[in-house]
């Protein structure tokens, strides 16, 4: 992985960051709501830099039977 991958990743984790900040901070919601689509982001984030680091695989493969 070189040096402009990791200043991709880098700002899209601000800026992921920075918008989930906004949508707290400014769009009105009952606290349950917000603790709800803080962990779905975080989930995918997670998910996201596990796939982009090649930890697991492709998530567009899986099938559910």
């Amino acid at each position: 992985m070189d040096v402009n991958q990791l200043i991709h990743i880098v700002i899209v984790l601000v800026v992921v960051g920075v918008l989930l900040g906004l949508i707290n901070r400014f769009i009105p919601m009952a606290s349950s709501i917000k603790s709800i689509i803080n962990g779905i982001v975080v989930i995918f984030v997670v998910l996201w830099l596990l796939q982009l680091f090649g930890i697991i695989g492709a998530i567009g493969g899986m099938r559910v039977r």
